[in-house]
């Protein structure tokens, strides 16, 4: 098992962005997850899901964290379809091959017909001023709301 967040590396970006130490666009702020927009979205509203645990992979984390984390994962692809306007959405997670921070995140691209995304080809894209703040709060909206049925 990986270090706890108490005990995370000194250099781990994500437990610092969980932390308040690194400025993020947060969509989801609970007591065992957290969700922000990545920096290199490879669309508009791309967010990522980290456990507030510092665990490195998807086997790592806790069993009492598994349930926490996929029903937030379910909220994060409703949000990109709700609040974004997406037809669906490309979930993903690395587990140490191609992984680019050494902590478990689950990546949520909102995704729409003839988009360009091609099997595992990721193209990225960038924010204007002042929209990732924009897709932030949509995203925000969509999750505040309470689901239908």
């Amino acid at each position: 098992m990986s270090a706890s967040h108490d005990d995370r590396p000194a250099r781990c970006v994500f437990c610092a962005v969980v932390a308040g130490e690194i400025p993020a666009d947060l969509v989801l702020d609970e007591e065992h997850v957290v969700a922000f927009l990545d920096q290199r979205p490879v669309f508009k509203g791309h967010v990522l899901l980290v456990p507030r645990v510092h665990v490195v992979t998807l086997p790592d984390l806790p069993p009492a964290r598994r349930d926490g984390f996929l029903e937030a994962s379910q909220r994060l692809a409703t949000a990109v379809v709700d609040g974004l306007g997406a037809q669906g959405s490309f979930m993903a997670v690395n587990n140490t091959v191609s992984q680019s921070v050494p902590h478990l995140h689950l990546h949520v691209v909102p995704r729409t017909r003839g988009d360009g995304l091609r099997g595992f080809f990721w193209p990225r894209t960038s924010y204007a001023d002042g929209e990732r703040a924009a897709y932030a709060d949509r995203l925000r909206g969509a999750l505040a709301e309470p689901p239908l049925g």
